[in-house]
């Protein structure tokens, strides 16, 4: 098997708005403004190929400009582009940025709402040669769903960041999941339904480790949970005796001290890293990924911009030699 990965999501094309503070209902802001490529299947198709996998990335594209913005990009990173092409304009997000780098996001599917399930058949070719296979929820539910499959069907792993967060996600989908990567909005929302607890988001980094535990269990029966926190690092939940090489069930990895200046795909660096580093090493401890896929995400916060933002494996290595 090779250290392929296989993403599948969306492509947009963010606009990104950089202003003091957040824009507040009925509120005018002057801020500044930039376009770049974004969506959180290219974004993390962009992370794993920089960071050293063979990744593929299947999409549904317009047959526009952001199309063409799409397919050009994937060539200068060496991304295998398996789009389909649709007859609906490519995605849009809009963003807004503050100056501590926090963001709010509004997103255009477009073209993203019509990748079908046939056409993630269509590519039994390269999930069949893949050791990871990638995907969220900018994309329907049921092709995530057929995606999972498939990768099950030919004994890949498969890592699913249930992002953005969405009431939708089945029981199903998390039952397809060897790796699953809420961050804590996402964790909050999937244990209130599925597990029946309500727990504010801001209080889930303050749990005691071993309650943190028990939650991801109950969500997740066989499988790892990877909490993705923030500021406070993330939280590593294994199933009894799926430990990955690592000698405890669970644990808490630190975040990394950077200067962000926006937090714009963080979330989706931190998965395209964590699927790379899992593809290039699997018999490594997964602690050793995790380290690594967290140094790579906090890396990625020191540049404006989502796709643009990846930094190359190199200087991960650079800037975290230990």
């Amino acid at each position: 098997m090779s250290s392929r990965v296989v993403v599948v999501g969306s492509f947009n094309v963010d606009h990104v708005w950089t202003c003091a503070t957040l824009p507040r209902a009925g509120e005018t802001l002057s801020g500044r403004y930039a376009t770049g490529p974004g969506g959180k299947g290219f974004n993390q198709a962009t992370a794993c190929a920089r960071a050293g996998a063979v990744t593929s990335f299947v999409c549904a594209l317009g047959e526009d400009a952001g199309g063409q913005l799409a397919r050009s990009l994937a060539v200068a990173d060496g991304i295998d582009l398996r789009d389909l092409r649709s007859g609906e304009p490519t995605g849009t997000a809009g963003i807004y940025v503050d100056a501590d780098g926090r963001n709010c996001i509004v997103i255009g599917a477009g073209a993203n709402a019509q990748l079908t399930a046939e056409h993630i058949a269509a590519q039994a070719d390269a999930i069949a040669s893949a050791r990871v296979v990638l995907t969220q929820l900018e994309s329907p539910h049921d092709t995530i769903v057929a995606t999972l499959r498939a990768a099950r069907a030919h004994g890949v792993l498969t890592l699913f960041n249930p992002a953005p967060a969405n009431a939708a996600i089945s029981r199903e989908l998390l039952a397809l999941s060897d790796v699953l990567t809420p961050n804590e909005s996402e964790f909050a929302g999937l244990i209130a339904r599925h597990v029946g607890e309500r727990i504010e988001d801001d209080a889930i980094a303050a749990l005691d480790q071993a309650r943190l535990h028990a939650l991801c269990r109950d969500l997740l029966g066989a499988g790892t949970v990877v909490v993705t926190l923030g500021a406070s690092g993330c939280f590593v939940s294994h199933a009894e005796g799926q430990l990955h090489g690592d000698e405890r069930p669970f644990y808490r990895m630190p975040a990394e001290q950077v200067k962000p200046v926006d937090t714009t795909g963080a979330g989706d660096a931190f998965n395209g890293a964590l699927a790379a580093a899992l593809a290039l090493a699997p018999d490594a401890p997964f602690a050793q990924h995790i380290r690594f896929a967290s140094r790579y995400a906090a890396l990625s916060t020191e540049q404006e911009g989502a796709a643009a933002s990846m930094p190359q494996r190199e200087d991960v290595e650079t800037r975290f030699p230990s």
